[in-house]
C-alpha cells in the first residue's frame, strides 16, 4: 500500500490523535483529521509532526506525521471530497456526536466513482455498535449504503485528560477488536487491529471490566471526598467494594461468552493496575462525568445488573455502584446537575429506576434498582 492511500479520521482529540491515527500511519494511510475545533485544526495545520507518548510496560514515544486537517464545520465541502477519494473512515468523536457525521458521509458517498472500492467504515466509540449508530443516521438521509462497509468495534485504551499542544500521553495496553463479518474474508490490512467473527465477549468483557471499575472507584472515591482514581483505591474499603462488582460481572462474563475463570481473573488484576498507572494521574470527578449516559439501559452498571437479574443472580454490588453515582454532584458537569435536578423533582422511585436506566416495572431488576432510588431520595 503506497502513501497515496487515505483514511479520513473525525475527531482530532486525543483518541483520534494518539490511539486510531498512529495505527492508521503504520498501516500506510495519509489521515485527513476531520474537526470542529479551531483550535486543533489550526495546530495540526501549521504543525508538521506531534509525539505520542506510551507509558506502561512497553511503552514507545512515537512520531506521527503524513496527516492533513479540514475544519469540518467550515468546509464540509471539502471532507466530502476527501471521503470520495478516501479508503477508509473512522472516528472518535463520542457516540452522540456521531449523527452530525452522518451528513458528511453522506455527501462524500454520493461522489464516490461508480468503480471505486467500498469505503471502509469504523467508528472508534466508547459504545456499544458505534458504527450501527452512524450507519442508521447515514440511512436516515438516504445515503449510498452499499458504497461503503460498515464494521463495529470495541477499543480498549485509557487516555487521561491533558490540556495544551498536540502530543498525547497514553497507557501502553491496547485492545482494537473490529468485527471481520462484513469483509467476507478480505479485512483490510490495519496495523493494530485484532480481526474477530464475534466482537460481543470483546465488547462485554471491556464494558464490564475496565469501565466498570473505573467509574464505579470514581464515584465510590468521589462519595468520600477522594481527588483521584488511584487514591481511591488505596482506601481498602473502596477496593473491596470495586473488587466485589467485578466478581459479579466476572461471573456473568465467564457463564455467557465461554472466558475461563482465570483468563478473566488475570483480565480483572490488567485492568485494575492499569487504572492506577502512577503515570497516568486521573481524577475521580473527570471519570465520572456524563453520569446521565453512564447509568443508561445499555451501559456498565445498568447492563450487567440487569443480565444478572434475568439469570436469578446476584447484583447488590453492582447496585451499591449505581447508588454511588446518584450522589455524584459536581456543579460543572451539566448531567450530574441534570442527575440531581431529576432526583430532587419529587418523581417516584421507580419511575426514576425506568426513566434514567431503562428498566421498566416488571423487569427482574426493577423493584432493586427502585430500593437503590429510595434510598438516595432518602437520604
Amino acid at each position: 500500500m503506497g502513501l497515496m492511500a487515505t483514511a479520513v479520521h473525525f475527531g482530532a482529540g486525543n483518541i483520534g490523535r494518539g490511539f486510531v491515527a498512529p495505527f492508521l500511519r503504520q498501516s500506510g494511510y495519509e489521515v485527513v483529521f476531520a474537526d470542529v475545533s479551531d483550535e486543533l485544526i489550526g495546530a495540526l495545520q501549521t504543525q508538521p509532526s506531534y509525539r505520542v507518548h506510551e507509558v506502561g510496560e512497553g511503552g514507545r514515544d512515537l512520531v506521527v506525521d503524513g496527516y492533513r486537517a479540514i475544519d469540518s464545520r467550515e468546509h464540509p465541502e471539502l471532507v466530502a471530497e476527501e471521503i470520495a477519494k478516501a479508503d477508509i473512515v473512522t472516528t472518535a468523536v463520542g457516540a452522540r456526536i456521531l449523527q452530525f457525521v452522518a451528513p458528511l458521509i453522506v455527501a462524500g458517498l454520493a461522489k464516490r466513482a461508480a468503480d471505486a472500492a467500498p469505503l471502509v467504515v469504523i467508528a472508534c466509540e466508547n459504545a456499544i455498535g458505534g458504527t450501527d449508530l452512524l450507519a442508521a443516521s447515514v440511512r436516515e438521509l438516504g445515503g449510498a449504503m452499499d458504497r461503503a462497509i460498515w464494521a463495529n468495534c470495541a477499543i480498549d485504551r485509557i487516555v487521561p485528560e491533558q490540556h495544551g499542544g498536540l502530543d498525547v500521553t497514553l497507557e501502553a495496553f491496547w485492545e482494537w477488536a473490529v468485527d471481520a463479518t462484513p469483509f467476507g474474508g478480505a479485512t483490510p490490512e490495519l496495523a493494530g487491529v485484532h480481526w474477530v467473527d464475534d466482537l460481543e465477549p470483546y465488547i462485554e468483557r471491556k464494558l464490564f471490566t475496565v469501565n466498570t471499575s473505573h467509574a464505579a472507584t470514581a464515584y465510590l472515591g468521589y462519595a468520600r471526598g477522594i481527588e483521584t482514581i488511584a487514591e481511591a483505591l488505596e482506601v481498602p474499603e473502596i477496593a473491596a467494594e470495586v473488587r466485589a462488582v467485578l466478581a459479579e460481572t466476572s461471573a456473568l462474563l465467564v457463564a455467557k461468552h465461554g472466558f475461563t475463570p482465570e483468563e478473566q481473573s488475570g483480565y480483572v488484576e490488567t485492568t485494575l493496575t492499569r487504572i492506577t498507572n502512577p503515570e497516568l494521574p486521573d481524577t475521580c470527578v473527570r471519570v465520572g462525568r456524563a453520569p446521565l449516559r453512564k447509568l443508561g439501559r445499555h451501559e456498565r452498571f445498568i447492563d450487567p445488573a440487569a443480565q444478572l437479574a434475568e439469570l436469578g443472580e446476584p447484583c447488590w454490588n453492582l447496585l451499591t455502584a449505581v447508588g454511588a453515582a446518584l450522589r455524584f454532584d459536581p456543579d460543572d458537569d451539566p448531567e450530574a446537575v441534570e442527575l440531581q435536578a431529576e432526583l430532587a423533582s419529587g418523581a417516584d422511585p421507580g419511575e426514576l429506576a425506568s426513566s434514567i436506566c431503562g428498566i421498566e416495572k416488571g423487569h427482574p431488576l426493577h423493584d432493586d434498582l427502585a430500593e437503590v432510588f429510595r434510598l438516595r431520595l432518602g437520604s
